[in-house]
């Protein structure tokens, strides 16, 4: 009797209609995509690292150059695009919850307000990229960046040299950021197209979980760079 009752349970997870063939179970098939996702990310970490290290370096060297620059960014952009990313974060934990209680309404719902807030980011950096454009902040051949007084040394100002190092690295920073979010955007689309067809249940909704963490690591990428690029030195 017990083995007719293991080899039913074995019969069951193998018709479990989003069972790989080469997973015992849908929890080690969870567990796997997990530790994937995991590793993935630390990977992530690596090479937004390395960015934060030269950046960090950088600044250490050119801390009132890189402080007037900064100045020059417009703070509120900056911290509005934060507060949407935090509501995103918010978005996505429903969205998991959403799918892990058969609750398929909050699930869509979710899964598109998390999309609108996404491209609320991306269109607000597009704003904010326009305005260095066109005061001519972006590095290269056209670059100015004359006369920028350095915050709390009057008659100092900022090397323009030094300044075209923290544009540099703002643009690669931001862009990359940027990048990501693009991608999390593609991924909750598909996550929003497959929640449509009902695919995801209580039993099986590891994509949601594995597309939040994703989208977790974006949000929290920008949440170091807010305060790294955009409120140095800001105080009286």
């Amino acid at each position: 009797m017990p083995d007719s009752t293991v080899v039913g349970l074995h019969h069951e997870e193998q018709d479990h209609p989003e069972l790989l063939h080469h997973f015992a179970d849908p929890q080690q098939q969870r567990d796997a995509s997990s530790l994937g996702m995991w590793v993935f990310l630390a990977t992530e970490i690596m090479f937004f690292g390395g960015l934060f290290c030269a950046y960090l370096i950088y600044r250490r060297w050119y801390f009132g150059d890189f402080a007037a620059a900064s100045k020059s960014i417009d703070m509120a952009l900056g911290a509005t695009n934060t507060a949407v990313l935090i509501c995103s974060s918010l978005t996505v934990v429903l969205a998991v919850w959403a799918a892990q209680t058969a609750r398929r309404t909050l699930l869509l719902a979710s899964l598109a307000i998390t999309m609108l807030l996404g491209l609320t980011f991306l269109g607000i950096k597009g704003v904010e990229y326009k305005q260095k454009f066109d005061e001519h902040h972006v590095p290269g051949a056209s670059f100015s960046f004359d006369h920028e007084e350095i915050p709390g040394h009057p008659g100092q100002y900022a090397n323009p040299a030094h300044a075209q190092i923290f544009f540099s690295l703002y643009f690669v920073m931001t862009g990359l950021h940027a990048l990501h979010m693009i991608i999390g955007l593609g991924i909750f689309l598909w996550l929003f197209l497959a929640a449509w067809r009902g695919r995801f249940t209580p039993e099986y909704n590891t994509p949601i979980e594995i597309g939040g963490l994703y989208w977790h690591f974006v949000d929290i990428v920008w949440i170091y760079l807010f305060p790294l690029l955009y409120l140095i030195d800001r105080h009286a």
